[in-house]
């Protein structure tokens, strides 16, 4: 006679938990507000440069946009081109150093185990 063999007995405590639809969710939402803010920081950073550029007066950072935007209009297509390398190289030079500062903001804040659903 064979006899049958019952799998373990795996106790709910002991058995690994799949993260639930809401806890990933809610990380691709924060994940989403960090990449978001990381943007809109680099864009404020070029801002400020400009603004710096200007003398940090309203009238210096006009005349220096106008400045940047009567030239890119002007410029043959292989200077535009170039101009576009460069400010991609910027934006992802200035968007990484962001990131290794803002590096502890990557993963929301975790919960205490067993948080406020009893789950």
């Amino acid at each position: 006679m064979a006899s049958t063999t019952s799998p373990p007995d795996i106790s709910p405590a002991t058995r690994p938990r799949l993260p639930d639809a809401r806890s990933i969710l809610y990380f691709y939402l924060h994940l989403a507000g960090f990449t978001a803010m990381t943007l809109l920081l680099t864009w404020g950073l070029f801002a400020l440069f400009f603004l710096a550029l200007g003398g940090f007066s309203f009238d210096g950072l006009m005349h220096q946009l106008n400045n940047l935007s009567s030239r890119y209009v002007a410029a043959s297509p292989d200077r535009v081109a170039s101009f576009k390398h460069i400010f991609v190289v910027a934006h992802l030079i200035l968007a990484a150093g962001l990131i290794v500062l803002r590096r502890h903001r990557i993963l929301p804040p975790a919960l205490p185990r067993g948080g406020h659903d009893h789950g």
